[in-house]
């Protein structure tokens, strides 16, 4: 397997790789992470069942377009595929544990800030999804070659020739998956594909959530600051940003697509917090607007039921407890 890997980085990058070490390093709750070490190059690589290439395929993607904005460090997606029993995908290797100087994160608020500016990728003719979770297959996959050299940015436009919320396709949030479609109307698709979506698998769960409907009725109104399409990260929570040794933010592991702004800032109050002086950063180049307290709860409900779905009932009470509150304010 290892040199099925080694020789797809040879074949894409055209320069020879062999893996001089291989180290074991993290990779998350989901999957399994190595470092492999060349004669002069160095890259990470995330393994999982080969059932799971589709994950693979779309984090590249999603890694790909964070790219092509050139506004932030992303960690460049080198190839992905199957090998053996495994899917795998192969990423540039980072340096991170810079530490958390002010500047630091100051400078992640601004060129996170300046990646939800950037123009969205829009792709016209995508066929809605079905919404029922044993429908949701993915993708019929071969995957590509991704180039690292020269990425060129996936076909930007004006925002106001676009103002669309998706994405290209459907990907996964954590393990589960996360179902996509282009739409005009920002509510229509966090009801239907973020909230609608993770309540259904709830049910498939067991989970009790009494007050579903009261809530999702009342989210016209909750989300009524008509936001501008951006490109998020999607699943930015502490563990997944991070200061290189030189100083500089980096996200990664993503789950992409184009939606609200806030849904990023939102997930980095979640689960303790980024620094101060990220969101000083941030509002310096992109104040948040009026009412962002009160949609954060909201969004945050998403992950919070998606916790659910992951792991089980120990988050039905916190789910639970965040509707309450939604409704009450």
């Amino acid at each position: 397997m290892w040199k099925e890997i080694a020789d797809q980085i040879s074949q894409v990058t055209g320069e020879t790789f062999e893996i001089n070490q291989r180290q074991s390093v993290g990779g998350g709750c989901i999957n399994q992470g190595y470092a492999l070490v060349g004669k002069t190059n160095k890259y990470f690589v995330k393994l999982n069942s080969a059932s799971q290439v589709y994950m693979f395929e779309a984090e590249a993607l999603g890694l790909k377009q964070m790219v092509a904005t050139q506004t932030i460090r992303i960690p460049k997606p080198i190839c992905y595929g199957t090998a053996v029993d495994c899917s795998y995908i192969v990423l540039e290797w980072l340096d991170l544990g810079g530490g958390n100087s002010t500047e630091s994160w100051v400078k992640m608020g601004h060129q996170l800030a300046a990646m939800h500016q950037a123009a969205p990728p829009q792709p016209p003719n995508l066929q809605p999804p079905n919404l029922q979770p044993d429908n949701l297959q993915p993708p019929n996959l071969q995957p590509p070659n991704l180039q690292p050299p020269n990425l060129q940015p996936p076909n930007l436009q004006p925002l106001a020739e676009m103002g669309k919320f998706g994405w290209n396709q459907n990907n996964t949030i954590g393990s589960t998956p996360q179902v996509n479609q282009w739409m005009s109307d920002w509510v229509e698709f966090f009801v239907d594909y973020r909230l609608g979506y993770q309540f259904q698998l709830a049910r498939r769960r067991s989970g009790h959530f009494p007050k579903q409907d009261q809530l999702l009725a009342v989210v016209p109104k909750l989300l009524d600051h008509q936001p501008q399409p951006s490109l998020v990260h999607g699943d930015l929570w502490g563990g997944n940003a991070a200061i290189t040794m030189a100083g500089e933010p980096v996200i990664f592991d993503p789950a992409t697509y184009v939606g609200d702004r806030e849904v990023d800032i939102a997930m980095t109050e979640l689960f303790g917090g980024f620094p101060a002086a990220f969101y000083r950063g941030y509002n310096e180049v992109w104040p948040l607007e009026q009412g962002y307290k009160r949609r954060k709860k909201l969004y945050n409900l998403y992950h919070i039921l998606n916790h659910f779905n992951l792991f089980g009932s120990g988050y039905e009470s916190q789910a639970n407890r965040m509707i309450d509150q939604i409704l009450k304010d």
